[in-house]
């Protein structure tokens, strides 16, 4: 089972399963960790809205650290594995992996947001954000376009003349019919 205490003291390992360096992870945790109580106060973990109890960390929780919460869902987002290893690696079952992800990657989103650290998401954002909107219109731009290719000069392939032989000639049988 992966834990971030096991691999806290390894910076490598840190590093190749989260791009984050140790320094860098444990900065996240304490902002990361509010944005998560902040959302379990409002949501449960099938995201109906909390009507009775308050959230809390049992003692048989699959992720009970904040560190590991976030371990889960950075590795997640890096290596993009299928939910069913992703599980396995956690000793959790799919659909365990599934509900952690649908509470885990908002809850980052929303911490990275706070911390000015989200993604931007269109060029004028990140023009804001580098500082290059102040820069007069004479700067070269850092942001181009590629100019199209040229067209291809291989023979295309006319899937419609009777010349076009895109089988066997002759039919082949199936070994899975009786005969």
């Amino acid at each position: 089972m992966l834990r971030y205490c096991a691999i806290r003291e390894k910076p490598i390992r840190v590093l190749d399963l989260t791009s984050l360096m140790s320094d860098e992870f444990e900065t996240i945790v304490p902002i990361f960790e509010r944005c998560f109580q902040d959302r379990m106060a409002q949501w449960t973990m099938t995201g109906k809205p909390r009507t009775a109890r308050r959230f809390s960390v049992y003692t048989n929780c699959p992720l009970p650290t904040p560190e590991d919460r976030l371990l889960f869902v950075l590795s997640y987002l890096k290596h993009a594995p299928t939910q069913a290893y992703h599980g396995a690696t956690f000793e959790l079952i799919q659909s365990s992996v599934s509900t952690w992800l649908n509470i885990l990657i908002p809850v980052l989103h929303t911490a990275l947001r706070e911390m000015g650290d989200a993604p931007t998401r269109s060029v004028v954002e990140l023009r804001q954000r580098l500082g290059l909107d102040q820069l007069s219109g004479d700067v070269a731009s850092p942001f181009f376009t590629m100019a199209p290719n040229d067209p291809s000069h291989a023979p295309k392939t006319q899937v419609n003349r009777r010349t076009t032989i895109v089988a066997r000639k002759r039919a082949t049988l199936s070994r899975t019919t009786s005969s």
